[in-house]
């Protein structure tokens, strides 16, 4: 196919990091998103279970930052995946490949904060860690996971009609990277603007023949964490992202054409603060949800266990129920009845009627009413 080069932007060579930001330019936003961040962690912060409630937001982020790229699933895809698979290759042959790929997305990002968890560093050798998990299964696994590109690749429009974008070539893409890892290890910006200045540099390098784009958004939620911005790993900013979706290309590829990276940081800094705000009104309606909850299924189930099956309903909005009663570590004649009251009660429906051997599915539905996208 004859690639239309015309108009095509080139990677900015040469030209990372800046010499020189104009502050005075996106000071505003600076503030705006700090404070912004800052009343979303504290939250976070008062919440002693924010694994159990915030859990949603990594499927969220799963589903949006897929969906950029063209993989298209749903919330209610997702996790009735995650209650019939341990994991991505068990008997997959009636699951949508874009399920599994926006799996793997999740799966990689949970994987990637339980290292950081461990104390390892953002590395080389980390990001290519992570690019191995997310394309090992699947449509991905054709697409050298864990492995940098060796030939040139290109950003088109999503008609594939005209190139957006050409990225670094691949001979000079090792020094990019050690120029990259050299700033995230030694910059004294401000924890948004390194985050900010990394996401672009490593979309603009484009290290990888395939997944870049997913990888790029994860690494703002690790730095983000890494830099203690954020108290727990749950923090996404992709909503924003996709719903701006021409101007985040565009604003992205005028610092390679112009050298406009005030612009950039200006934009990074709204789409932080935006999600901020979103993110914060989504995990309080989360927790008051948790909190309203706690008192109907006290009511209702009248039992010692009424907490550890809240919590798991919470962990698994969408599960079988032969999952409930051998994984819930609540004896199985108590979460059998559990089941009969949640339904009789409206707390919980059914998505698949049990048949033969398959247990019934249900679908917890005042949460997911919260987090579907």
């Amino acid at each position: 196919m004859e690639l239309n080069l015309e108009n095509a932007v080139n990677y900015h060579y040469d030209q990372f990091p800046p010499k020189q930001l104009d502050y005075g330019r996106f000071v505003d936003q600076l503030i705006k998103a700090t404070d912004a961040i800052a009343r979303y962690d504290q939250m976070l912060k008062n919440m002693h279970n924010s694994e159990i409630l915030l859990a949603p937001l990594r499927n969220q982020e799963a589903v949006i930052s897929s969906r950029m790229e063209g993989t298209v699933s749903t919330m209610d895809e997702i996790l009735k995946y995650e209650a019939d698979h341990e994991n991505e290759t068990t008997n997959t042959s009636n699951v949508r490949s874009e399920v599994i790929e926006t799996i793997l997305y999740q799966r990689a990002l949970k994987a990637a904060q339980d290292v950081m968890n461990d104390g390892r560093p953002l590395s080389q050798s980390f990001i290519k860690a992570i690019h191995q998990r997310l394309l090992s299964f699947g449509r991905g696994a054709s697409k050298s996971p864990g492995e940098f590109k060796t030939e040139q690749n290109y950003l088109a429009d999503r008609n594939k009609k005209k190139i957006l974008f050409i990225p670094i070539r691949p001979e000079q893409l090792q020094d990019g990277l050690d120029t990259l890892f050299k700033y995230i290890n030694e910059s004294g910006d401000p924890a948004l603007i390194k985050a900010a200045m990394t996401h672009i540099e490593f979309e603009a390098l484009h290290p990888f023949k395939d997944g870049n784009g997913r990888i790029g958004r994860m690494l703002i939620t690790l730095m983000l964490w890494q830099s203690g911005t954020i108290s727990a790993p749950h923090f996404y900013v992709s909503g924003y992202f996709e719903e701006n979706k021409d101007e985040y290309i565009d604003t992205m590829r005028r610092v390679s054409e112009s050298g406009n990276w005030n612009e950039w940081c200006a934009f990074f800094l709204e789409a932080i603060e935006q999600q901020a705000i979103r993110n914060l009104a989504i995990a309080e309606n989360i927790r008051s949800l948790y909190e309203e909850m706690k008192q109907i299924f006290s009511d209702c189930l009248a039992s010692k266990w009424s907490l550890t099956a809240l919590d798991f309903v919470f962990t698994n909005p969408v599960f079988r129920n032969n999952k409930f009663t051998s994984n819930s570590g609540i004896p199985s004649a108590s979460a059998a009845r559990f089941t009969r009251i949640m339904l009789d009660e409206g707390i919980i429906r059914t998505v698949e009627e049990a048949s033969g051997r398959r247990p019934a599915l249900y679908s917890f539905e005042p949460l997911m009413d919260l987090v579907r996208v």
